[in-house]
């Protein structure tokens, strides 16, 4: 167990990294005119898939997405999806359920 659980950590430590480095080198395209943009949609599945912290982190540190309500709305309510759903894969682990 303490395996599994050491494992999920890191990936979800990886996907957030991910998420983050997505976050800049989005702000660094839209700053280039014609250069090809992240799309928002991957954007918010990448926060679905457990990357929310780094989004909402690189939201706020590169000043990226701040003026979209849905950015602003979204995030928030993905992190609080993805820690539910982290606690519930915690409690099937530790047989708690």
């Amino acid at each position: 167990m303490q395996n599994i659980s050491l494992f999920l950590i890191l990936l979800f430590l990886a996907i957030n990294l991910l998420a983050f480095l997505i976050m800049l080198l989005d702000k660094s395209k839209s700053r280039r005119s014609g250069a090809e943009r992240i799309s928002e949609g991957m954007l918010f599945f990448l926060a679905t898939v457990f990357g929310s912290v780094g989004v909402l982190a690189g939201m706020f540190v590169f000043r990226h997405k701040t003026q979209k309500w849905y950015f602003l709305i979204g995030i928030p309510l993905l992190i609080l999806q993805n820690v539910s759903l982290l606690y519930l894969v915690y409690l099937l682990l530790n047989g708690k359920v």
